[in-house]
């Protein structure tokens, strides 16, 4: 009777301690993400996935300093994941040795070729399109890139600095379509069209707009949703029209939001599983909903407000051919002495 009682009290331990240790597993199980994406926008995508696969993510938010983060932390980093936008700031990742290659074909196959990295070490998940607003009063304009710098918007023209990671890119797809004379000189005329010296956010030129300091504006397409849905920006967003440029030739110059895995990512498996979920459809949806930005995975509808701004004709330019260019844009934009 004795015996008996013991080899239950041990069947019943093994299965406690089974139990505990596989919970105790379970919990430790984590993903740890460093976020320039606002905890807005992330978040919600962050606890689906915890929902789904029992992985906790955790998430340090930031507006900079990532790169010189990971590089003190070194081998000792936390991170596995890394969040941010504009493709200038996931290529000085990888300059600086801070990321690694990451072989999915889940996300090789979801994502465009031209919104990955040859080496794997990034991937797009939103993609943007870089428009040109222009003062409703104008009436609708038909626009190009190469227009910011004829004559007749002299003084009309705002924009924020040349040097933010948003210009750079533009100006190093410029150096693309065009090469380094002809950029340069697009610059010198597109400073001279300023009426301001240039300053703020994007959101900061169509409130300029709004307030007469200037005609056009350069600015990102989520940030017209993002207006039209804010009650003190919503009167700044309708006195504007959205232009998609370049439709007529080579299309309008697209950026991105993207991830990438950490050099050191001490939960690599995790991660991994992390970067294949932000490219699932569900995920790419709520993307869309959330932010107002193009879904990178085909199939994937924008949300109604984005659809409202109608279909545009995309420059089929590799984004790791235009950040070969980025050191040479930024001394492009030093010689024009754009934000002087």
């Amino acid at each position: 009777m004795l015996k008996k009682l013991f080899n239950r009290t041990l069947i019943a331990l093994f299965f406690t301690t089974s139990f505990m240790t596989s919970f105790i597993a379970n919990a430790s199980e984590e993903v740890n993400v460093y976020s320039y994406r606002q905890p807005f926008l992330v978040e919600p995508l962050f606890n689906k996935f915890t929902e789904q696969t029992g992985i906790k993510v955790n998430v340090v938010f930031a507006k900079k300093g990532m790169a010189e983060r990971l590089a003190r932390e070194g081998k000792y980093s936390p991170a596995d994941i890394l969040l941010t936008t504009d493709i200038s700031r996931l290529v000085e990742l990888r300059e600086k040795g801070l990321v690694q290659a990451v072989n999915s074909a889940i996300l090789s196959s979801a994502i465009p070729k031209q919104y990955q990295a040859e080496d794997n070490t990034w991937f797009a998940l939103t993609t943007r399109v870089r428009n040109i607003y222009s003062a409703k009063r104008l009436g609708k304009l038909d626009l190009n890139y190469e227009d910011l710098a004829d004559e007749k918007y002299k003084g009309r023209i705002c924009t924020r600095s040349g040097k933010h990671p948003y210009t750079v890119a533009l100006v190093a797809s410029m150096i693309s379509e065009h090469g380094e004379a002809y950029t340069l000189d697009w610059l010198k005329k597109f400073k001279n069209n300023l009426a301001r010296k240039p300053q703020g956010s994007d959101r900061g030129q169509v409130q300029a707009i709004h307030q007469k300091l200037c005609d056009i504006s350069l600015g990102n397409s989520y940030y017209f949703g993002k207006m039209l849905k804010n009650d003190e920006q919503k009167v700044w967003a309708e006195e504007v029209y959205i232009n998609f440029p370049n439709q007529n030739n080579r299309g309008a110059h697209i950026n991105i939001s993207g991830v990438a895995m950490a050099k050191y990512a001490p939960n690599a498996k995790n991660a991994q599983a992390l970067m294949e979920f932000l490219v699932s459809k569900p995920a790419q949806q709520l993307y869309a909903e959330t932010n107002m930005e193009y879904p990178v995975r085909a199939g994937v509808e924008v949300s109604k407000l984005v659809a409202s701004w109608g279909t545009y004709k995309a420059d089929t330019l590799p984004l790791e051919d235009i950040a070969k260019n980025r050191k040479v844009a930024l001394k492009l934009l030093d010689q024009a002495q754009f934000d002087l």
